[in-house]
């Protein structure tokens, strides 16, 4: 790649995943969420990895953090889902003011978002779903960069 791109490839990808963090934590009072801004975060992450490649990407992720972001992700969403089953009798039920007769108060703290809006379990949603979208789609992108490696060792051989 050019050393222009090389020069600004990875302040722009720094700016996409600013702005993706920013979509995912406004998500619940803005259009967007945790979708969008996981695929903001996903777009730098490609960015870098198409200027500069996997191996010297400066940001870089290792099948390990992959793993254990992809299953922060999804135990993170079932388990709060399950909590508004438990406290509620259905499966991802946003537990705000109305059941706070009935909860205890140690979990009134963790899901008291400090916003206007009071929006519950939903912006922890949005951060989990951000987190399985940005794996998801940065680890596609890994694995076809891989693929074309994996052709010159074969044609090596």
């Amino acid at each position: 790649m050019s050393p222009i791109l090389k020069l600004f490839g990875f302040p722009v990808a720094f700016i996409m995943i600013c702005l993706g963090v920013l979509t995912i934590l406004g998500g619940h009072i803005t259009p967007g969420g945790g979708f969008q801004g996981g695929s903001m975060i996903a777009g730098g992450v490609i960015l870098c990895i198409i200027i500069y490649g996997v191996e010297n990407s400066p940001i870089n992720f290792s099948h390990d953090f992959i793993a254990a972001i992809e299953s922060i992700g999804a135990l993170g969403f079932i388990i709060l889902g399950l909590i508004g089953l438990l406290f509620s009798g259905f499966f991802l039920y946003n537990i705000g003011t109305d059941f706070y007769s009935i909860i205890p108060q140690y979990i009134i703290n963790i899901f008291h978002y400090p916003d206007p809006t009071n929006a519950g379990i939903v912006p922890y949603l949005n951060i989990l779903v951000g987190l399985k979208v940005l794996v998801g789609l940065s680890a596609v992108v890994i694995a076809f960069s891989q693929f074309k490696r994996l052709e010159n060792e074969s044609d090596e051989e």
